[in-house]
């Protein structure tokens, strides 16, 4: 019979461990979020060679796992960054896994941010350049606040993806949440018990997060 007692002396070594995927994520929708908004930018402007750079990276990232480009981060950038500066560099689990994210991300990001700035009216770009205001003026203060607004709830339901794909981090012994349930579960000797308790505190937060974004999304229609 299963014994759950042990996981409430284990919940501060717990939390560190959440509040390590909240900051992953929260990082990684950030960085992700602002990287995909310079491709969605570079994938609609007029120069062919910009668009076809963001069009590689978009296709290349949204090709190759999740898993690949952590572990790729991880063990490939040291070596990289050797042979540029001649000097061990040590890049560190939570930087690496943090640059992974955003970068990954972004290429999803993109495309939602690509789709938000499309489904404004081309008319209102026309009208601010009438008004005398530059592309970068129209986009800042009136494309993009349009565009964010209408793509907030897939915005926020890829940030729920990316908070469960956190989980990858123990490819590179990251003490994240999952790692810490599985850890402490090994040491304990009750693996099955703080496995099922990760799995429920995954399932009531990306379910609760998902309901709050239906909310919001029937908020925004209104």
């Amino acid at each position: 019979m299963m014994d759950f007692s042990a996981i409430v002396p284990a919940l501060p070594g717990l939390g560190d461990g959440l509040l390590m995927t909240f900051q992953l994520m929260l990082l990684g929708v950030f960085g992700g979020v602002a990287l995909g908004t310079v491709l969605a930018l570079m994938r609609l402007s007029h120069s062919p060679l910009l668009s076809k750079i963001a069009g590689l990276y978009v296709n290349y990232f949204r090709s190759i796992p999740l898993l690949l480009v952590i572990t790729w981060f991880y063990f490939a950038v040291p070596f990289l960054l050797r042979a540029i500066t001649g000097e061990d560099t040590p890049v560190g689990a939570f930087t690496s896994c943090l640059v992974a994210f955003m970068m990954f991300e972004a290429a999803y990001f993109c495309e939602i941010v690509r789709a938000g700035i499309q489904a404004i009216p081309k008319g209102q770009m026309g009208a601010a350049s009438a008004l005398g205001m530059t592309y970068g003026q129209s986009m800042r203060l009136i494309i993009l606040p349009q565009a964010f607004r209408k793509m907030t709830p897939l915005l926020l339901q890829q940030s729920i993806i990316l908070f469960q794909d956190t989980s990858l981090v123990y490819t590179v012994g990251l003490m994240d949440f999952l790692n810490a349930a599985r850890s402490r579960g090994d040491i304990i000797g009750q693996p099955h018990e703080f496995l099922i308790f990760a799995g429920l505190v995954y399932f009531s937060v990306s379910f609760i997060a998902s309901q709050s974004v239906k909310l919001l999304q029937k908020r925004l229609a209104v």
